[in-house]
């Protein structure tokens, strides 16, 4: 799980501070105040781990088919004005489950640009239960490699630099003789923390009609959930598919939420296809036909089932689409799963009802305010603000923006002073 979260000079953030990410974490903001971009410090980092060239330093994206993100180059990273030291920082610190070789540890790494225009690590340091190992670049591309709080490196190379951000090369794993084995198990930590990242962003795929299976259980949903539907299939038609525990999961929350009684995966005829059923007060209907909120939804609840244990899911807008009975029982879906199955979900939201449930959580001690981190993302001119939101026992928030989700209050009194106008000018209706 990943326990916290900083960065500096990253697109819109001087410097968000340390932000503690919990079970459940939910960044609220205005549009374009950067939410996304804490998010997408994290993407950033995994298509880099993801990358098929290990001595990059940073994939800042352009595949369209393998990257989740293209954030340009390096001065459309940096935050604007960001002069000296040209640099980025990302940092994060992450726990794993017992019985692995690393508990905890924390990642940082800052990055420049070289005189070509590319990427590069500047210093990297790599930290677990008291250790300290650091990689910093020096001139002409070498890097000196440094342990704890020796004065002197170990040694200096262009050899030594740092592959995909986030692990020392072969041969400075030899020249750090005893703490080279140290190093590669901190490295592999912070990979499958990475790897374990499971993101579904805010625009997902329409249904078909009916879907070709190949008979085999999909490695991912898919940023836009195009991959959902095929993880249905699986797990109704396969015995390794949990014998539809995941269509029964889905189908639960459906319900929950009022939009359908059930879900049934079906083969269409004698074909090789299948279509999703979808029944909801003794009518079936195909889900291409019914209201585009299910098929939204769908990839959200079904990713919440298919993640396996200890992943972080990050969703944006899970709620797009749905009423507001629904947009609330999200809340429930994630403080639940999060509990049962081992999920951390970080969430980007609009919705006042996602919120207001969680506060209702929080007052029924259905979770606790230790298991979630709400923040609000405010701008000041051109840098983003992190507002984190007070909650005590009862769920009650002291530190709420004002008006972010509206002026109910004067709403009301402005319909009110309408009403008491209209009166007075035509009294007699």
């Amino acid at each position: 799980m990943l326990t916290s979260l900083q960065l500096k000079n990253f697109k819109a953030w001087r410097d968000t501070g340390e932000v503690t990410l919990r079970p459940v974490t939910m960044l609220l903001g205005t549009n374009s105040s950067g939410k996304s971009s804490l998010i997408q410090s994290l993407l950033l980092l995994k298509q880099t781990v993801q990358s098929p060239d290990r001595t990059i330093h940073l994939n800042l994206g352009g595949d369209e088919l393998n990257d989740y993100f293209n954030f340009g180059d390096f001065d459309d990273v940096l935050t604007i004005g960001c002069t000296d030291p040209r640099r980025f920082e990302l940092a994060f610190a992450f726990r794993r489950p017992a019985g692995e070789r690393i508990q905890d540890g924390h990642f940082h790494c800052s990055y420049g640009k070289t005189s070509s225009g590319a990427v590069a690590v500047q210093e990297l340091e790599l930290l677990t239960d008291g250790r300290r190992l650091r990689a910093v670049r020096r001139e002409k591309g070498a890097y000196s490699l440094f342990v704890d709080d020796e004065a002197q490196p170990r040694g200096k190379s262009r050899d030594f630099a740092p592959e995909r951000s986030i692990a020392l090369s072969a041969e400075a794993i030899v020249q750090l003789g005893a703490e080279g084995a140290l190093a590669q198990d901190l490295s592999l930590a912070i990979r499958r923390e990475l790897e374990n990242v499971v993101y579904l962003g805010p625009l997902r795929r329409k249904p078909e009609r009916d879907y070709v299976w190949n008979k085999s259980n999909p490695g991912e949903i898919g940023s836009d959930g195009h991959k959902a539907i095929d993880v249905l299939l699986a797990s109704a038609l396969t015995k390794n598919g949990g014998q539809g525990e995941i269509v029964a999961g889905v189908s639960r929350w459906l319900t929950c939420m009022k939009i359908a009684d059930h879900l049934e995966v079906r083969q269409v005829g004698r074909s090789t296809r299948y279509e999703v059923v979808v029944h909801k007060d003794g009518v079936q209907a195909n889900l291409r036909d019914v209201g585009i909120g299910i098929s939204q939804v769908l990839p959200v609840l079904t990713v919440a089932h298919f993640a396996p244990p200890g992943s972080t899911v990050i969703l944006e807008e899970p709620e797009i689409h749905l009423h507001p009975l629904a947009q609330a029982v999200l809340a429930e879906l994630f403080v639940e799963v999060s509990q049962k199955r081992g999920i951390q979900f970080i969430v980007e939201t609009h919705s006042e009802h996602v919120f207001r449930r969680m506060q209702t959580l929080i007052a029924q001690q259905r979770t606790q305010p230790d298991q979630c981190a709400l923040y609000f993302v405010e701008r000041d001119e051109a840098t983003a603000r992190l507002r984190p939101l007070a909650v005590d026992d009862f769920g009650t928030v002291s530190n709420w923006p004002p008006h972010f989700f509206g002026d109910s209050v004067g709403e009301a009194r402005a319909q009110a002073q309408a009403r008491a106008q209209r009166m007075r000018d035509h009294p007699y209706g």
